[in-house]
């Protein structure tokens, strides 16, 4: 009997799982980044929240309004400067990217929302549902 050639099998095999593996190690690192991602804008919202209740920005919008127990009417960036962003979030800088803190007055609490605009997901198969994400803390008065 004549023996079939087994040439190039290995490299066959090799690109069937290759695929499926490196897919598998690309998502985990795409996944891993915004979760870190999000866990840093997490707590850039939170500082931004206790600067605007210590007014650690100068503004002392919130503690004035509590003292007088009126509705206090915050707005804008509580952490105006890029310094103090970066201490409290550094990983959310990288690439060139900056995060914004904005400061909004509701009925019954002050939302602090952190977001990164410039962020993408690196693998093509989330589409843009995981684009520029955002957390928010909520400070009630």
């Amino acid at each position: 009997m004549k023996r079939l050639d087994q040439r190039g099998v290995a490299a066959f095999e090799f690109c069937l799982v290759a695929v499926a593996f490196f897919t598998l190690v690309f998502t985990i690192f795409d996944l891993g980044r915004y979760a870190i991602t999000m866990q840093s804008l997490r707590a850039l919202a939170n500082a931004g929240a206790r600067a605007t209740m210590v007014g650690a920005s100068g503004s002392t919008c919130y503690t004035d309004a509590v003292i007088a127990r009126t509705t206090p009417t915050c707005s804008g960036d509580p952490l105006p400067s890029e310094t103090a962003k970066k201490n409290v979030a550094p990983f959310l800088f990288a690439g060139g990217l900056a995060p914004t803190l904005n400061v909004t007055t509701g009925a019954a609490s002050l939302t602090v929302t952190a977001s990164e605009p410039g962020f993408k997901m690196l693998m093509p198969i989330w589409g843009s549902s995981l684009d520029a994400p955002s957390a928010s803390t909520q400070v009630p008065f």
